[in-house]
């Protein structure tokens, strides 16, 4: 790797724990990178999942003060989302890319319309608070284990997907809604890290350079999050998950 490589991957990692705390997408910035200095798809794949996934956990401690009364909540859904992560790893360790490829962008296009057409939305599932506790379970249970699978294959616009999923089964604030999906977004990566350390085609030189600055990135992200209003968030979010979804079906046809 030369140093001009080194300082892409560098300055990727950086703007993509930033993103990824903040709306999410952040892999748009280091897929491309690893792409760029001649890193084979899959092999990329796996190396991001693993590059930005210590990010996700910085991201955690920015926004802790979020998670606080949300203790029982996030360990009923754990399981979900270590099983979904899972299940995503192995899809992508033992199916075709390019059938998921085609699926990727439409996914993250609709999480993003899903998250702008929140209300509307609500008003045809229901809102939370109108939502029988068993049927609000199975929805949060449902959206989790599916974000999860989609993170553990493809990670790019997880938190996008994540936000749009809780956002419809929760009645949260935007902030505690991203402070869970920082969370979520880091037990995914601890199985990404897990399965694809031991089976994956990884390239441990790019994840030394880009885990750093996602680390740095991604405290950054989250102090700044807590600080946005939720229109401009959920508008930053809608904004970042049309743009990925757009770039990722250009790319896939």
């Amino acid at each position: 790797m030369t140093l001009a490589e080194a300082v892409l991957l560098l300055v990727a990692g950086l703007g993509a724990g930033t993103v990824n705390a903040i709306a999410g997408g952040g892999s748009l910035l280091t897929f491309p990178a690893m792409l760029a200095i001649g890193m084979p798809p899959v092999a990329a794949n796996v190396s991001n999942a693993l590059a930005v996934a210590p990010g996700y956990g910085a991201s955690v401690l920015g926004s802790r003060a979020d998670l606080i009364g949300q203790g029982r909540r996030i360990l009923r859904v754990i399981p979900t989302a270590l099983l979904g992560a899972l299940g995503g790893c192995l899809l992508l360790l033992n199916t075709p890319r390019r059938v998921f490829d085609l699926v990727v962008p439409f996914l993250v296009i609709g999480a993003a319309l899903t998250l702008a057409g929140q209300t509307r939305l609500r008003a045809l599932v229901g809102h939370p608070q109108q939502v029988s506790p068993r049927r609000a379970t199975v929805m949060l249970h449902t959206a989790v284990f599916l974000c999860a699978l989609y993170g553990g294959y493809f990670n790019a616009a997880l938190g996008v997907l994540l936000v749009a999923g809780l956002a419809l089964v929760l009645d949260e604030t935007l902030a505690r809604v991203s402070a869970l999906k920082n969370l979520l977004s880091a037990l995914i990566g601890v199985v990404t890290i897990a399965v694809y350390s031991i089976f994956g085609p990884v390239n441990w030189a790019a994840v030394a350079v880009i885990a750093p600055a996602t680390i740095v990135g991604g405290y950054l992200g989250a102090r700044v999050a807590r600080r946005l209003p939720a229109a401009v968030l959920r508008t930053v979010i809608v904004a970042f998950g049309l743009t990925v979804g757009t770039v990722l079906l250009v790319r896939a046809l």
